[in-house]
């Protein structure tokens, strides 16, 4: 913030000495300065901007008081606060032929904009015009912007014209050609790999910047594929030599010092290049040792160059004199009083324990005390080297000393990472049993619940195992020290929880294995810790688990144990636990108690924690019981993808799944349609089975109503032919999967016409065309359209009061069909042609949309006026009764035959046999067809309009 007021404060102060700026701008500036808050920074910035948005919208501001008002802008934005409004102002200004103004444009440009902006595009063909400007300050800006602004996109928009500038004259030009293709580089590397070669002759440039310059791409270059650049070397070496005998111009020094960054680049791209070639590398050796001895180490300059020479030597095929050079410099950066070069003597001394493990000891003293050292990241850094110099020897020093940091810091990160290197170092370095049994104590006491979890089972496998040796003897006395020091730590408070588990596991596996302390003992322990946490399931988990082990191999060994009452109490209350782990570990303890020796040693062997486990996949230990019930008759398992019918298994599981989602909105296209309501539909009407009208009551639906019918298909067929999508708009209809009858009988076809009518009705069965319908639509009259509870709940709770109205409608006009006399006749008049029924099941059952012509459809024999009729209640149905009389019968079938095609074409697309509604209007509408139209005008009323002069209403609704 304050290097941001001093430019301000300059640029401002600028202003008065030929720059042109107001004292408006100084006032700014003073004022932000002495701001004593945030907020009141946020105010002055926010007048601010109100007062530039208002003068740049003015269209006669002067060009240089625009220049003004940008510098203004660009100080608020620095600041953090939006000024979008003004990026457009800079883009105009970067158009300016004034070049002052055009590098104020082009530099507010790149700090406002970056290359994903939209207001890029604008300035693309910008910077492609100033590119081959003649003034070189103007290319120097345009190719600056360009750095910033050209993603990779438009890369190829300029970068001919950069390629080019490449050999401009001026050496500011070229080393900015350089940056820009650089950067194009790093943005999209297939876009300039095949200039490649440009960087190589620019290395040869006779300005040193140029040449600077293109180190950077090439260190890039060279990081990618080393190979390619091998034939540089020589070149790399030429160019440190010279630099170091400081035949560069004296401009390029920094501190007395020759060019120190161009020659940290170059040792870094000679670390990479040297990395495992001996022959590249000895041509370094000389160059690096000149650098050694001329180094300075009065400045930080000069250091960091020795430094860099150190990380070069370490990379590098290894040589003695310039690894003890390396040594000497590192010393003294160790026995430096400032803390950077400190951090510098740890870094380089861990890069070069990696060729030398033996230089490392006589800095070890060095080394540790830089772990006194009040710098935290001085003391991170050396944990790294002693990490890294870690041997038998000084193993117990290394990991104390990082215990005890690890337990005075505060950081969980690098707390975890101490604690995992400590017990890696432990495991490999050990000297001594009891020593590593306590160094994991303490990690995990102090550590516990940050050490990774695999830590522990790690040490549990560790203590199990032993350490890989044929000395039982030895493994004995490191689980006897583990007992002894997880006794004494046990009833410490807060303990991490991974620790406990380890203890509880060690004192189940080894408590009572050398005989040195009780069964009842160990189960005490372990009854403490799970009283003590009884939050924890998990540790209260292994503390049973342990309390079970113990009680396992007291039995294996033929010793009698009682169980303290304490231990039961536990055991009763884990039993009724919410856990069901801990339920089953409770029950499988009292199971235990109850087994016979035999089958505890078999159940529970001693020390068997490390054995492998081997699983019978095919569970060949069942073969017996199997071969026994094969005895007994029981029938072979056949998997479900053989059985037959598995079809219908899937078709039965999506059933499921649609009655569980039976109360949601489904979009989706159904399989099969559900049966008819009780009212609803009758079964001359079966020829539409997707289709189940239920009316509503009021007038003023009947267009939406007759719309919805008219839209409707046919059947299935023409649905998936035609692609006729459901509208659900208008109409309540009730859809779902079909109810098949089980019975083929004609009597359980008549009683479940019955049931769905819901009405009275007489069957007419005396013309040979009924007859004939009956023999091909047999089998769809086996789909009964009974409607159980369940549905009519379904149907309730998806179209609401209607249609639960329609099912107590239903209901009544059942318990009147029920009561009605003529049911009976019906019932007697159900069963003209036995034989042919019975044949029906055998042939399958005819497409009633198959008529032949796929585009229309023919209507039903069944007139659906008395069907709406009927549905407006049992009371209006069930007292027009016609005469069942072979005359009235004939006549039916007569006046059927004037309105349908389908007797005369002898295609059958009515229903098995007329049925009540047919009946009703034989009645309602006598034998005339004068009669009938007039029946049809009454209907009209009622809200049902037939095309033209057919009352046959299906097929006006499904056109």
């Amino acid at each position: 913030m304050e290097q941001l007021r001093t430019i301000g404060r300059e640029l401002a102060m600028g202003s008065q000495g030929g720059w042109g700026q107001s004292k408006e701008f100084l006032d700014l500036v003073k004022s932000i300065g002495e701001a004593r808050s945030k907020a009141e920074e946020d105010r002055i910035i926010s007048r601010e901007l109100e007062y530039l948005k208002r003068r740049l919208a003015d269209p006669d501001v002067p060009r240089r008081k625009m220049k003004e008002l940008l510098l203004r802008l660009v100080y608020a934005e620095m600041l953090g606060h939006d000024a979008s409004f003004g990026h457009i102002h800079a883009v105009k200004m970067t158009h300016d032929e004034s070049l002052p103004l055009k590098r104020t444009g082009y530099l507010a440009v790149a700090l406002f904009l970056d290359e994903r902006h939209d207001l890029v595009i604008l300035v693309v063909n910008t910077i492609q015009k100033d590119l081959r400007s003649d003034n070189y300050l103007v290319v120097c800006a345009a190719l600056t912007a360009a750095c910033r602004l050209i993603g990779e996109e438009a890369i190829p928009a300029v970068l001919p014209q950069v390629v080019e500038l490449l050999a401009h004259p001026k050496e500011a030009v070229r080393k900015k050609a350089v940056m820009a293709l650089h950067r194009f580089y790093q943005r999209s590397p297939s876009s300039v790999s095949h200039l490649v070669s440009n960087f190589r002759k620019r290395l040869c440039d006779n300005d040193p910047g140029v040449m600077g310059a293109t180190l950077c791409p090439l260190y890039d270059l060279i990081l990618e594929d080393p190979n390619s650049y091998k034939d540089l070397v020589v070149s790399f070496v030429n160019i440190l030599k010279q630099v170091a005998e400081r035949r560069l111009p004296t401009s390029y020094d920094y501190h007395q010092m020759p060019a120190p960054f161009i020659q940290i680049k170059l040792l870094k791209i000679l670390a990479v290049l040297g990395s495992g070639d001996k022959q590249a590398s000895g041509h370094m050796y000389t160059v690096l040792g000149d650098i050694f001895r001329k180094g300075d180490t009065a400045s930080n300059i000069g250091n960091a160059i020795l430094y860099e020479c150190i990380c070069c030597i370490s990379s590098i095929f290894p040589n003695p004199k310039m690894l003890d050079a390396a040594a000497e410099t590192t010393s003294k950066f160790l026995k430096s009083d400032s803390h950077n070069l400190k951090y510098m003597g740890i870094d380089a001394l861990g890069r070069l324990i990696k060729i030398n493990p033996d230089i490392a000891e006589e800095h070890q003293l060095a080394v540790i005390d830089c772990l006194e050292d009040p710098d935290d990241t001085l003391k991170r850094k050396t944990f790294e080297l002693l990490y890294k110099m870690t041997k038998s020897t000084n193993v117990e020093v290394i990991v104390d000393r990082m215990i005890e940091y690890m337990i005075n810091i505060t950081d969980h990160h690098y707390k975890t990472e101490i604690a995992s290197r400590c017990v890696e170092l432990a495991e490999q370095f050990a000297p001594s049993n009891q020593w590593f049994i306590q160094t994991m104590n303490k990690v995990f006491e102090h550590a516990g619940d940050l050490v990774n979890i695999r830590v522990a089972h790690n040490l549990m496998r560790l203590i199990a195992e032993g350490f890989g040796e044929e000395d039982e003897g030895a493994d004995s006395q490191l689980r006897s020290s583990a007992v002894d020091s997880y006794l004494r730590i046990v009833g410490e408070p807060k303990l991490p929880s991974s620790f406990l588990q380890i203890i509880c596991w060690v004192l189940g596996e080894y408590g009572t294995a050398d005989g040195k302390y009780s069964a009842s003992y160990i189960i005490g322990k372990l009854y403490d810790v799970a009283e003590a946490h009884p939050t924890d399931d998990t540790v209260r988990a292994y503390a049973i688990s342990a309390i079970l082990k113990i009680f396992a191999f007291e039995i294996a060994l033929g010793r009698k144990i009682d169980m303290l009452p304490e231990c039961q109490s536990l055991v009763d209350e884990l039993s009724t636990s919410h856990s069901t782990d801990l339920q089953q570990r409770a029950y499988e303890l009292q199971a235990l108690l109850g087994l016979d020796k035999q089958a505890v040693e078999t159940v529970m062997p001693s020390d068997a924690s490390c054995e492998d486990i081997e699983i019978d996949r095919n569970l060949s230990f069942l073969n017996g019981y199997v071969q026994q019930a094969f005895e007994n008759g029981a029938a072979p398992y056949i998997p479900e993808s053989e059985r037959e019918g598995a079809i219908s298994v899937s078709s039965y599981r999506a059933q499921d799944q649609q009655e569980t989602s039976a109360h949601v909105l489904r979009f989706e296209a159904y399989e099969l349609p559900k049966s008819s309501l009780p009212l609803a539909v009758s079964q001359a009407s079966i020829s539409t089975p997707t289709t189940d009208l239920v009316p509503v009551p009021e007038p003023s639906h009947y267009k939406e109503d007759n719309q919805m019918s008219r839209s409707q298909p046919s059947g299935d067929s023409l649905s998936g032919e035609f692609g006729v999508k459901l509208r659900l708009d208008g109409v309540q209809k009730k859809w779902g999967r079909p109810t098949y009858s089980s019975s083929s009988t004609p009597s359980s076809s008549t009683s479940s016409q019955q049931a769905t009518n819901g009405g009275s009705s007489s069957v007419v069965g005396g013309s040979t065309s009924s007859q004939a319908r009956e023999s091909s639509y047999g089998s769809k009259r086996q789909q009964g359209t009974e409607v159980s509870v369940e549905k009519q709940r379904l149907a309730a709770s998806l179209f609401g009061s209607s249609a639960a109205k329609a099912d107590r409608r239903g209901q009544a006009g059942r318990k009147t069909a029920k009561e009605s006399p003529t049911e009976k006749v019906a019932t007697v008049n159900a069963t003209p042609q036995p034989a042919k029924e019975q044949v029906i099941p055998s042939a399958p059952p005819p497409d009633l949309l198959d008529l032949g012509e796929p585009v229309s459809s023919r209507p039903p024999s069944a007139d659906p006026f008395t069907q709406l009729e009927g549905l407006l209640g049992p009371a209006s149905a069930s007292p027009v009764l016609p005469e069942t009389s072979a005359s009235s019968t004939s006549k039916t079938a007569d006046l059927l035959s004037i309105f349908s095609d389908d007797v005369q074409t002898g295609v059958t697309s009515g229903s098995t046999e007329p049925s009540l509604g047919v009946n009703v209007v034989a009645a309602k509408k006598g034998p005339s067809l004068q009669d009938a139209l007039q029946k049809d005008a009454t209907a009209r009323q009622v809200g049902v309009t037939p095309a033209g002069n057919n009352p046959i209403l299906f097929k006006d609704l499904l056109g």
